[in-house]
């Protein structure tokens, strides 16, 4: 039975699902790791996994925020990409839930019961201040009736969803959402997105030309910049839960690299590399950051977890939003450098042959680095230090 009905999968049965996921990942990376996931997206519709969080009552799975992020981190391990793919999905999962419900929100609860799965797209090349509330893709409203208007960049997962979400300003120059299909005339989906890493994720440009938008279709955004932060929260804890899949098939290729090592150097302590001390010294090191990394997530999920069932229950708290957003934060700061360096050092125990590049080795050095670039550590970590110094204030925006 699928995960997003009301009854859950087996635990068998989701690892079935994630090993189905990995094995499909395996072969794209073997055919040079240039397709999109498509096959894991059909697996994740058929399965209901976008619907992990959202609650039993509304015909998903009703994960706890532990449960949801031990989820992100296997799925991670078994695809990055995919997993990557999905973030704005589920970030609109847990807002569809808020307290007070939004007009609207039944409509696209059913969607996501359904097995659908909605992207998004909120970032414009031309803001100058990224995260802010003003932008240059327009909803206007003319003779026949609502048009969307702009364009968008960093647009994960949009080109693989079946809906998108998208902000704009509407003609009073407010800001404003609206929900309309992937496929509807005049959305443009340019592959164009050439980072280093996270490669199939469809993180390129979005257009919209003049696209129709019903007014059932607007889906108006919060009024509690600065205090609604979970979901902020959110949304930057998955980036590194997504981190911590990829340490976890770090830590498993860099002991398959130990394991499937037929020479050694002429000077090594040992003639036979699975018992090299310093090699197992390596792979223990690698194997202990992911192990960190995966701690630092789930004390973190614990953190958002009260602010996150408030919001559904009775309403956002301000204290436990504030709680859960430096949660994340700390997160980002401490495992970075770690995690960046655990990726480098795979090169130590695989010898000469493991930069080819055919290997793919750096694969996992390339998606960490990627993910840490969004929202950069060093503001972050000021924020983090002018708190514990000077008792500060978060910056007032939901985007930290």
């Amino acid at each position: 039975m699928p995960v997003g009905r009301h009854q859950q999968d087996t635990p068998a049965d989701l690892d079935q699902v994630l090993a189905e996921i990995a094995a499909d990942y395996r072969l794209r990376l073997a055919d040079g790791g240039t397709e999109p996931p498509l096959r894991g997206l059909k697996l994740v519709r058929d399965h209901r996994l976008g619907a992990v969080r959202l609650a039993r009552e509304l015909g998903g799975a009703g994960y706890t925020v532990p449960e949801f992020f031990d989820h992100v981190i296997a799925l991670a391990a078994a695809d990055p990409d995919l997993a990557h793919i999905l973030r704005v999905h589920y970030a609109l999962v847990e807002e569809l839930q808020l307290r007070p419900r939004r007009p609207g929100s039944d409509r696209w609860i059913a969607v996501v019961a359904e097995g659908g799965l909605i992207g998004g797209a909120n970032t414009e090349p031309s803001q100058k201040s990224v995260g802010g509330n003003k932008r240059d893709t327009r909803l206007v409203a003319g003779e026949n009736g609502l048009r969307l208007r702009g364009k968008k960049f960093y647009s994960t997962g949009a080109q693989f969803s079946d809906y998108l979400r998208i902000t704009a300003q509407d003609d009073d120059g407010a800001p404003t959402a609206v929900v309309i299909p992937v496929d509807r005339a005049g959305v443009e989906h340019v592959d164009d997105w050439d980072g280093i890493g996270q490669r199939q994720t469809g993180s390129g440009t979005t257009v919209f030309d003049d696209v129709e938008v019903a007014a059932d279709e607007v889906f108006p955004l919060g009024v509690n910049i600065g205090v609604d932060r979970a979901r902020g929260a959110l949304v930057q804890l998955y980036l590194h839960a997504v981190a911590a899949g990829i340490l976890r098939a770090l830590t498993a290729d860099a002991a398959a690299l130990v394991r499937g090592r037929r020479r050694t150097y002429t000077f090594a302590s040992v003639d036979q590399p699975t018992a090299d001390p310093q090699l197992l010294q390596i792979v223990g090191e690698i194997d202990a950051v992911a192990y960190a990394a995966q701690a630092l997530v789930r004390s973190a999920a614990a953190e958002l977890a009260p602010a996150l069932d408030a919001a559904r229950d009775t309403g956002i708290d301000p204290g436990l939003e504030q709680k859960s957003s430096i949660a994340a934060a700390r997160v980002k700061v401490a495992i970075e450098e770690p995690a960046l360096r655990a990726a480098s050092r795979i090169f130590d125990v695989g010898g000469a042959s493991a930069v080819l590049a055919s290997a793919l080795l750096d694969r996992h050095w390339r998606n960490l680095r990627t993910l840490f670039s969004h929202n950069p550590t060093i503001y972050k970590a000021r924020v983090l230090g002018d708190v514990a110094v000077n008792g500060a204030e978060l910056p007032d925006t939901s985007f930290f």
